[in-house]
């Protein structure tokens, strides 16, 4: 994964084209890099799963 899917994954979950996302384990940092850059970084849930890989969804309120 390079940054620019990352952007691209992001914004095709905000744009609810996606209800979630997932990340490997081994993609996390890049992905990590551009989510918390984001304006809207605390729309996004991430949800740990087993074996490291994240899965993130977007909520219409961000949390606190």
């Amino acid at each position: 994964m390079d940054k620019e899917q990352a952007v691209r994954m992001l914004d095709s979950l905000k744009n609810k084209e996606v209800d979630e996302i997932f990340v490997s384990k081994q993609d996390f940092m890049i992905f990590r890099e551009v989510i918390v850059n984001r304006e809207d970084f605390k729309h996004y849930r991430g949800i740990a799963q087993r074996g490291g890989d994240v899965k993130y969804q977007y909520m219409d309120e961000p949390r606190s």
